[in-house]
């Protein structure tokens, strides 16, 4: 799985109408049936904007951890990495996604399909957890 990495551009305002409170994913509620404040995505989306980029998603081997190929990814910098986070990582020239495990003095690259084999990160390696995705946004029609 490689990412391509984006810069957001947060010039850009787009409002949009904010259907309601929250959407019912159960029996519909006919007392929220009319639309609230307009919504900007970069607000909602970026909380650190000079540490957060977005990246396009190429490959499968995160589709159990529902991240598909094609996926766009929200990445903050800022963040640390803790347990179970996606994580992008530099390894060598090259971006991925993966989980990070570690046992003993070795660090795994942990991808979250079977077809896909764990990354072994050698103490030689140029290796960096780069950022933490915050969102993954991805097309669903």
């Amino acid at each position: 799985m490689s990412i391509l990495i984006h810069l957001p551009d947060l010039r850009s305002k787009l409002t949009l109408p904010n259907v309601g409170k929250q959407i019912a994913a159960g029996f519909p509620s006919p007392a929220e049936d009319y639309l609230e404040a307009m919504l900007d995505l970069n607000q909602l989306l970026i909380k650190n904007p000079s540490a957060t980029f977005y990246g396009r998603v190429k490959g499968a081997s995160m589709r159990d951890a529902g991240v598909d190929d094609g996926d766009l990814l929200v990445i903050d910098k800022s963040l640390a990495y803790r347990n179970n986070a996606l994580a992008v990582c530099f390894l060598n020239g090259e971006f991925t996604l993966k989980r990070i495990k570690r046992e003993g003095d070795t660090l795994f690259l942990m991808p979250a399909n079977p077809d896909y084999q764990p990354i072994v990160v050698k103490e030689d390696a140029d290796f960096a957890v780069w950022g933490i995705v915050t969102y993954i946004i991805k097309k669903v029609y």
